[in-house]
């Protein structure tokens, strides 16, 4: 019951949506001319759609705080106002809190705790924050909200039913990169919703960072952690959005915070490969001593060594002005489908290249603006964004923006630069594309490639070429058969229909049959019409992590 009121709940609410969206393309979703909107028109429905996406709680709260940051799925003005959904939720009550509390501790508040506060601070989509005291320390107790793992399960099966229709009328790569982007939600959520992966993150970055005296993450209680609660040392601080009579007193330098967090974020995604994926000011805390403090370590992104060398290759041929070179390494890093041929994705490069060579020429270009240039690029052009360079935008036009709230004429593009100088070592050590194995690797390539065209050309002589079609081309041959065939046969049916009909109303005289009878012989035509000429596989099939019949309590 629970199940079927939610669902209706959420398309009642979703669906005049999606149908607006997809009639901004077909004026009549699958026919027509796009209509005419006014940039008024989509201010009023992206501020509708906020307010629904934040009463349908925590799920599509966080989805939407993904989409915010991806303008080659939605464009502005929606992303600015579904940008401003945060997890300022109104708490649980303290009674239901504490059973949660209860039942994973197994053990009443006051015998586990010496003291507790049961005033949050802060409350989350997915949990909330108290202090406490144990062991004679302040300690911050992370309570996962009760019932929230079933809520986002539901809604995230609702999600991929919607896709799967989405994918299976209106196949086009802001469908399948709106799918690609749920899918990873649906793990990430999943890690979240576990304390115990998030314990896990701050140990490991722990071990990346043994004497840095620049950075702080809080230590666990491992004995009082469990999957729905994590105790930790409490860490006091400022925001990092309110540090402006530090800086006007001279207690802490602008200069020296923004590259010691650049600097942070470089090392990380590009030289260990594990990077804090939300870095947004409410969990960023900077201590008297300066040392800054980073909270929430349940978003956190593991970038393995080839993704790191692909990106630092794609990084090359774009300085370079190297095309084939960045076609390529698009490819690699899955930018691109592999259906889509060379000749389809070239003009998509081009403009690429000519916003870097923009940036190349201009020393005050914003990050935020190059990120969104590219990215509508990538709204225009079938290009999917892969979630490491989704996660790396994110995260730097989050840090540009700490910056310009302090100095309208931060040089966040600058600075990077300085800080990619400063870890240009480490990365090519890391990555492997140091100067002498990257004399082997093209040394090995050219041997490959000789070695390669002396084959074909030997098979040529030898009149043993052959040529061997991709299962997959197979498969796609196959499925339009079998929708030729049930083409065939509706048609068949719509006509046989008809001639039934028209008997029957010869005999009968009955004006009600003949007109059912010639509605549904309408209905079966206008389905041979409507049956896309692709059909998409199900999304769910290939769906990692929320399940909803997980049971976690």
């Amino acid at each position: 019951m629970r199940r079927s009121i939610r669902t209706i709940s959420v398309l009642s609410r979703l669906t005049p949506f999606v149908v607006a969206f997809l009639r901004d393309r077909r004026r009549f979703v699958l026919l027509g001319r796009p209509p005419a909107r006014s940039p008024r028109h989509h201010e009023r429905r992206a501020q509708r759609l906020t307010k629904v996406l934040a009463g349908l709680g925590p799920t599509f709260i966080k989805l939407a705080q993904l989409f915010s940051s991806r303008a080659d799925i939605l464009p502005e003005p929606y992303l600015s106002h579904i940008g401003t959904l945060q997890d300022q939720v109104p708490p649980d009550p303290w009674e239901s809190v504490a059973r949660v509390l209860e039942s994973e501790l197994e053990g009443s508040v006051a015998e586990v705790f010496e003291e507790f506060d049961t005033e949050p601070l802060a409350a989350a989509s997915l949990g909330q924050v108290y202090r406490a005291r144990v062991g004679g320390e302040d300690v911050a107790v992370k309570v996962l909200r009760p019932g929230v793992e079933e809520v986002v399960a539901l809604d995230l099966e609702i999600s991929f039913r919607v896709l799967f229709w989405l994918n299976v009328l209106f196949r086009n790569h802001h469908v399948r990169a709106l799918t690609n982007l749920v899918r990873e939600f649906s793990v990430r959520v999943r890690e979240e919703m576990d304390f115990r992966h998030e314990a896990e993150n701050m140990e490991v970055f722990r071990k990346f960072f043994p004497d840095e005296g620049r950075v702080r993450i809080p230590t666990v209680k491992d004995e009082f952690t469990r999957k729905r609660v994590l105790v930790m040392e409490y860490c006091s601080g400022t925001k990092i959005d309110r540090l402006q009579d530090r800086f006007d007193s001279g207690d802490l330098r602008f200069t020296n915070m923004m590259e010691t967090l650049t600097g942070l974020y470089v090392r990380t995604m590009m030289v260990d490969g594990f990077l804090h994926a939300d870095p947004h000011p409410g969990n960023l805390l900077v201590q008297e001593d300066g040392r800054i403090v980073l909270l929430d370590w349940g978003m956190m992104l593991r970038v393995p060594k080839w993704t790191r060398e692909s990106i630092l290759n794609l990084a090359l041929a774009v300085e370079k002005e190297n095309l084939d070179g960045m076609i390529n390494g698009m490819y690699q890093l899955g930018m691109i489908s592999p259906e889509v041929s060379r000749g389809e994705i070239h003009e998509a490069a081009v403009e690429i290249m000519r916003i870097m060579e923009r940036v190349r020429g201009s020393s005050r270009e914003r990050i935020q603006e190059i990120v969104e240039k590219i990215l509508d690029t990538f709204y225009t052009f079938p290009l999917l964004l892969p979630q490491e360079l989704v996660y790396f935008f994110r995260t730097t036009v989050l840090l540009e923006g700490i910056g310009y709230r302090y100095d309208a004429h931060f040089d966040g593009l600058g600075l990077l630069r300085r800080v990619l100088g400063d870890f240009r070592s480490d990365i090519q050590r890391t990555t492997g594309r140091d100067p002498g194995n990257l004399a082997m690797d093209l040394l090995s390539e050219v041997q490959s490639t000789v070695a390669s065209i002396r084959d074909l050309i030997l098979r040529a002589q030898r009149e043993e070429l052959r040529v061997r079609v991709h299962p997959r081309d197979i498969q796609g041959q196959e499925r339009v058969l079998h929708l030729q065939a049930r083409r065939l046969l509706l048609s068949i049916f719509a006509t046989g229909t008809a001639v039934i009909t028209a008997v029957l109303f010869i005999a009968l005289q009955n004006y009600w049959l003949m007109a059912g009878g010639f509605a549904v012989s309408l209905f079966m035509f206008l389905l041979v019409f409507l049956i896309p000429t692709h059909l998409l596989e199900n999304p769910l099939r290939h769906a990692r992590g929320i399940r909803p019949d997980d049971r976690y309590y």
